[in-house]
């Protein structure tokens, strides 16, 4: 089954399905359209997640999103992002201790824990209570400084994980433990997955109806046999509060977090 390292390919299939049916589009303009479909903000951040699993030492293994002996992390506080396991996306650093964060990761195996703040208004969220107490366990892609001085650093989320303790020195850190999901690969959570992702077609109202019918129904969504990615994947792309979503992210059991997000798709007004 194809996934996001078959960005290209998709995009070759596309551009060739919508050109039988006398629709003109770019190869780059196909790209775009993947990356969007696939949940990523553009073409770049895509290229970059496909870069980065091709340059793995194991790329059929999944990522170990917490190396063994390794329990103290750098944090990156967000301001008005949650991340997801198995999501890319880019930060924007303007705040001196999570720039050094950020080096700090760099230089010792380019893991960070991602989480989100309890007040966006808060600029030194160096304390237990103005952080959400659990996060994501990510790996800097890449880092770079734009013309206006800020950092883009682009990070893939791995593990959820919560917080034990906070240190706080040159930048903020934290004491961690990694949060196993529950009945991830249970026969419930497969049918729930199902019900998700008919659901959400619907309600995104995906067509794909050029493309060859072996492609066009699940295209750019993960299987219903993940549950686990099905959930995370549809909660990051639903138009819906940070709190929301941070109750998504600390719902572990799988099947208890397929249904809310189930239920904020029924409930969801349909994009237009």
């Amino acid at each position: 089954m194809r996934d996001f390292r078959d960005a290209k390919a998709m995009a070759q299939t596309l551009t060739e399905a919508l050109a039988a049916k006398s629709v003109s589009l770019s190869h780059s303009e196909s790209l775009e359209l993947i990356a969007r479909i696939l949940g990523f903000r553009d073409w770049n951040v895509l290229a970059a997640k496909v870069q980065a699993s091709q340059h793995a030492t194991a790329p059929t293994a999944s990522p170990v999103a917490i190396p063994p002996g390794l329990t103290e992390l750098p944090i990156f506080p967000m301001r008005d992002l949650v991340l997801f396991p198995q999501t890319v996306a880019p930060i924007f650093v303007a705040r001196d201790k999570t720039r050094r964060a950020v080096e700090r990761a760099i230089a010792g195996g380019s893991r960070v824990l991602v989480v989100a703040q309890k007040h966006a208004d808060d600029d030194r969220p160096n304390a237990l209570q103005s952080l959400h107490p659990v996060g994501v366990t990510a790996s800097v892609i890449n880092s770079q400084t734009q013309m206006d001085g800020v950092l883009k650093v682009t990070v893939s989320g791995l593990q959820r994980t919560a917080i034990t303790r906070l240190i706080d020195g040159e930048f903020l850190a934290a004491e961690i433990k990694p949060i196993e999901e529950q009945r991830g690969q249970s026969e419930e959570a497969r049918s729930l997955s199902r019900m998700v992702l008919d659901a959400y077609r619907i309600y995104a109202n995906i067509d794909l109806s050029s493309l060859p019918v072996g492609q066009r129904v699940r295209f750019g969504l993960p299987s219903p046999e993940n549950p686990t990615l099905l959930a995370d994947t549809v909660a990051q792309r639903l138009p819906i509060g940070i709190d929301e979503k941070q109750q998504l992210l600390e719902t572990s059991d799988v099947v208890a977090r397929l249904e809310k997000v189930l239920e904020l798709i029924r409930t969801a007004r349909p994009e237009q």
